[in-house]
């Protein structure tokens, strides 16, 4: 799937118009049920809706890779985050296979100098990743809720009012989707300047082993030397067959990268941490 770059609409009103907001360990994120209505409605261009609704499925390989839903390990980082004091202050961070885009959106608020985020679907980025990091930016003002439950109640957002410019925590950011090997191309080889990644987060990306090579190159490619790649999985994708195990195992057959388990979240199918970095890197 080709690479593009989405550029940030200048009326953010716009991005937000007809998204019901809900909060979740104090972030925004806009409800999805809400998106597949207005995307199954003619707002998919790459009726990836339709074709997952219809399937039944949320993965089709090649299609579909799964961002209309936030995976249950995206709060597993989240956590991880606080508990080992991830700083990401004037750090360059990619949220890669971004889906709704939450581990960027807690970059940003970490004081992160430029966030990046990648999903392989153009109509994730556009319905579901754009609009929750605008959301949060708008809100960061007001910041709402105190992070304590998961699933708060809240009323949905009143609209913001128009802004004047874009927000600085949006000026830090671009939006990319395709498949990773053809936005890395797009990284390298743009006019703009490009500088590799301190921090690289990911999370159930590695579900289907046929992607082991293209997600390592990726990550070869694009983190800077002495980087950290965080990424969460669970033990192991029933029906794909991809699983922390396996990576671990691919990675130290490529002796490119060193790894470590960081976190085991035993609750119910085991869950995984993985911090990953260059093998002679300080």
């Amino acid at each position: 799937k080709a690479a593009k770059e989405h550029d940030i609409p200048e009326d953010l009103n716009k991005v937000l118009e007809n998204k019901v907001m809900e909060t979740v360990s104090d972030l925004c994120y806009i409800n999805m049920s809400v998106v597949e209505m207005m995307c199954l409605d003619g707002a998919d261009r790459e009726g990836i809706v339709s074709k997952s609704v219809s399937s039944h499925s949320d993965l089709i390989p090649g299609v579909y890779e799964g961002g209309l839903k936030i995976w249950e390990c995206t709060f597993d980082l989240i956590d991880y985050f606080c508990e080992a004091e991830i700083q990401f202050t004037s750090k360059t961070v990619l949220d890669l296979g971004c889906g709704a885009g939450l581990l960027g959106i807690v970059a940003l608020r970490g004081k992160a100098e430029k966030v990046h985020f990648q999903d392989y679907n153009s109509t994730v980025i556009d319905e579901i990743t754009l609009p929750n990091v605008v959301a949060n930016c708008i809100n960061e003002g007001s910041r709402m809720g105190s992070g304590g439950g998961r699933k708060t109640s809240k009323p949905p957002l009143k609209r913001p009012k128009k802004a004047e410019c874009l927000p600085d925590m949006l000026m830090k950011c671009r939006f990319f989707s395709g498949e990773w090997s053809a936005v890395s191309q797009l990284l390298l080889s743009s006019n703009k300047p490009f500088s590799k990644y301190d921090i690289i987060l990911t999370s159930e990306t590695i579900y289907n082993p046929d992607y082991y090579s293209a997600l390592h190159d990726t990550l070869a490619q694009l983190l800077d030397k002495n980087g950290r790649v965080y990424l969460a999985s669970k033990a192991h994708y029933f029906g794909v067959g991809g699983g922390i195990h396996l990576f671990e195992k691919f990675i130290e057959d490529r002796n490119v990268f060193r790894t470590g388990i960081v976190k085991i979240i035993d609750k119910g199918l085991q869950r995984y941490i993985m911090e990953i970095a260059f093998k002679d890197s300080s």
